[in-house]
């Protein structure tokens, strides 16, 4: 007598149809560095553009009845030794030093890219001897103090703490750009556009750069962080904007008289400078995982 075979059980199926759905993909997907990053940037930014709506004080608008207040409703930062609204010169503050890190940002990407561009395209001689060994001796020295003895040497003024700062960022930008020269010199579109009878800036700058510009924005975004790191020390040695312009340097500088009388003075300019590095080095970070990822 033959026995009927047993039906499957039914339990199994879910299973499989389960296993064969792919996982979604939200993890991945979701770049915190970036989100992060880029919301604070937005802020400073609006903060910086919008100074003169967001503020009921001028920057420099000197009140000799308010002098030295401590945080309140009329004045939530306080008030320094003039009886100036801190909250106010903090805002102000902000549009002086994104003026001047970005002015710093054009100089030293402006010279360094296309010093590292022409130099890894030519290489030889105009490479390894004359345009990196430049590089090399301008970068012997560390990077704030290569700007601190430019800004003596220039005189103080934001144009000049601009210039000094930008010197300072042009190694940085010339060995990334020359790094990316030598990846797509050896790549067919490279000789395709030879073989057309393309002259040398054509391929350098219209073929090459913008294959070659997601390192660079990458490093921009972060050497955004130390130029308001710079701009600040500049600032507070006296090398940078001058008063009675708001800036966060020159704040924390004619506040270390008054550490214990009205520590607010030091508390808020370091921590409106401490908000704007760590908001650009999380956009690089987050810029750099971001396009790392579309590359992969």
């Amino acid at each position: 007598m033959s026995l009927a075979p047993e039906p499957q059980s039914s339990s199994t199926h879910p299973a499989s149809v389960e296993a064969s759905v792919p996982a979604p993909k939200t993890s991945r997907s979701v770049n915190p560095s970036l989100v992060i990053g880029a919301v604070l940037v937005v802020v400073i930014l609006a903060v910086s553009v919008l100074a003169p709506y967001l503020s009921p004080y001028g920057p420099n608008q000197v009140d000799y009845s308010a002098v030295l207040q401590p945080p309140s409703a009329h004045h939530w930062f306080g008030t320094d030794q003039l009886g100036r609204d801190q909250l106010a010169r903090i805002l102000y503050g902000a549009r002086t030093s994104m003026e001047v890190s970005v002015g710093a940002l054009v100089v030293g990407a402006g010279i360094g890219v296309p010093v590292g561009l022409v130099a890894g395209y030519f290489r030889g001689f105009l490479d390894t001897w004359l345009i990196m060994r430049i590089i090399d001796a301008i970068q012997a020295f560390p990077f704030l103090i290569l700007a601190l003895v430019l800004a003596a040497m220039l005189g103080p003024g934001s144009r000049n703490a601009m210039i000094a700062i930008g010197i300072g960022l042009v190694p940085t930008f010339a060995r990334t750009a020359r790094a990316q020269m030598l990846q797509e010199l050896g790549k067919d579109y490279i000789d395709a556009a030879r073989v057309v009878g393309c002259t040398h800036a054509r391929i350098i700058f219209r073929h090459i750069l913008p294959n070659a510009l997601t390192p660079i924005i990458v490093q921009a975004t972060l050497a955004m962080a130390s130029s308001i790191v710079a701009e600040a020390s500049l600032e507070y040695l006296g090398l940078g904007v001058q008063p009675p312009t708001a800036s966060w340097g020159s704040m924390l500088q004619s506040a270390q008289g008054y550490l214990q009388l009205a520590p607010w003075l030091v508390l808020f300019p370091g921590l409106a400078l401490v908000f704007s590095v760590v908001a650009f080095n999380f956009l690089g970070d987050g810029v750099q995982r971001w396009l790392n990822r579309r590359l992969s």
